[in-house]
């Protein structure tokens, strides 16, 4: 089982009781900033989000079939309250608990469901090589995204093309897709930019990272670029656990050399994980 189906499995079996963000990556034998990234890369939403999210759910179905105690609703779902527990419920649904248990049915209320264990990895992920790399400076166009609406990443790309080639202190003609200051709810900041040699002359519109002198696995995705989503899934849930290396808190990043073409999503690129030496 990869490190998600751990994951999944662990949730779903546990999630009546106190979980916490450390407990499911000591599960899966990774630390949190790795589950994080993985969970989030192959389900498209945080461990937590989808914890709170089942945890209501669950909790929805029992006020739907005319729960008589909604406090007792409210601690089944790890909730110390019945304050704390309406104000979860509310947000997440847009009802009250009350309000469900009144209706006596879940037609106007989106559950989150058991997401079904996806074991579709790459069968011939490519060994990577590693890199010892030098730091660099990136500029680009920055946006901040979760899972969810991760999928505006192309138009984020689409944006910054009348950039490459005009940047002030452009470095050759690559362009880098980095993920950096990621957080516990796979939100994450994704910057579309190209390497330059200092920050000082650059517009106001363009956001500024420094990629530290770091170790790195790298891996080719020699298929079109739609299918990246994959290989990073085999990386993240299959290649890292198995390795016996541990991802380090850094940015990650997406390398298009010369060869990869923009118009048609053909040519191949580069994953560069961050590694511990």
């Amino acid at each position: 089982m990869n490190l998600v189906g751990k994951a999944l499995w662990y949730i779903e079996s546990h999630f009546a009781g106190d979980i916490s963000l450390d407990e499911v990556a000591k599960i899966g034998g990774v630390s949190r900033y790795h589950l994080v990234r993985a969970f989030g890369i192959a389900t498209g939403r945080s461990v937590m989000r989808y914890l709170r999210g089942r945890r209501l759910s669950e909790a929805a179905r029992s006020l739907a079939q005319g729960a008589p105690d909604i406090l007792a609703v409210a601690l089944d779902a790890g909730y110390g309250s019945h304050e704390a527990f309406t104000r979860a419920f509310r947000d997440h649904f847009g009802l009250t608990p009350e309000a469900v248990r009144s209706q006596r049915h879940l037609d106007n209320i989106e559950l989150v469901e058991p997401i079904k264990k996806d074991e579709t990895l790459l069968a011939n992920l490519e060994p990577p090589r590693f890199e010892a790399a030098k730091p660099f400076l990136v500029a680009g166009l920055a946006e901040r995204y979760t899972c969810e609406s991760s999928k505006a990443i192309p138009a984020q790309w689409q944006r910054f093309q009348p950039y490459i080639g005009n940047v002030p202190g452009q470095v050759g003609r690559t362009a880098y897709g980095v993920c950096c200051s990621s957080d516990d709810e796979s939100g994450f900041g994704y910057i579309a930019g190209v390497e330059v040699s200092a920050f000082s002359e650059l517009p106001a519109e363009l956001s500024r990272v420094r990629i530290p002198a770091q170790k790195y696995a790298v891996f080719s995705h020699r298929e079109h670029i739609s299918t990246i989503r994959r290989t990073v899934h085999t990386i993240w849930s299959k290649w890292l656990p198995e390795s016996g290396h541990e991802a380090a808190d850094a940015p990650d990043f997406e390398r298009y050399d010369e060869n990869f073409d923009p118009r048609t999503g053909l040519g191949g690129l580069e994953i560069w994980i961050p590694i511990k030496a």
